[in-house]
């Protein structure tokens, strides 16, 4: 298992971020390395979305965790031919409301498990570019809930 975390201060209510997460055709305008998402079915808890990254490839998603409005949380998962199903994502968004600044702290947490020992030796190469990538998020994130 692959961790990946950063957290930002957001100066907007938790309300206004969490307008901005919980929707999947959100997902491009602030989550970086996504261009296209869109809800297969379903709402909240259990629902099913496609997301397509941004160097092509198109994930299913589940949402695995979501608690209105502080948490939400999708495993994505491999799929296609040579796909092996242990190969899974699960990236959460955690909001909690700061009353002392008026704003929210907001958590991106990204958990990757590797298909075998060479995919997880790459993935930890990448590690300071999926960081740069869940700050820009933060960066983009903050600028969509400040305009609301």
């Amino acid at each position: 298992m692959i961790l990946v975390e950063r957290s930002a201060h957001v100066m907007a209510p938790v309300e206004a971020v969490w307008g901005v997460v919980q929707r999947a055709e959100q997902l491009p305008a602030w989550l970086a390395g996504v261009r296209a998402a869109e809800v297969l079915s379903g709402e909240g808890f259990g629902r099913r979305q496609l997301v397509q990254a941004g160097r092509g490839a198109a994930h299913e998603a589940e949402v695995i965790a979501y608690q209105e409005p502080t948490l939400i949380g999708w495993r994505e998962r491999a799929k296609g031919a040579g796909a092996r199903a242990e190969a899974r994502t699960e990236i959460y968004v955690q909001l909690t409301p700061d009353e002392e600044e008026s704003g929210t702290i907001v958590r991106l947490i990204v958990v990757r498990w590797p298909a075998g020992p060479v995919k997880a030796a790459l993935l930890r190469l990448g590690l300071r570019r999926v960081g740069a990538d869940l700050e820009d998020s933060l960066a983009r994130l903050t600028d969509l809930a400040a305009v609301g």
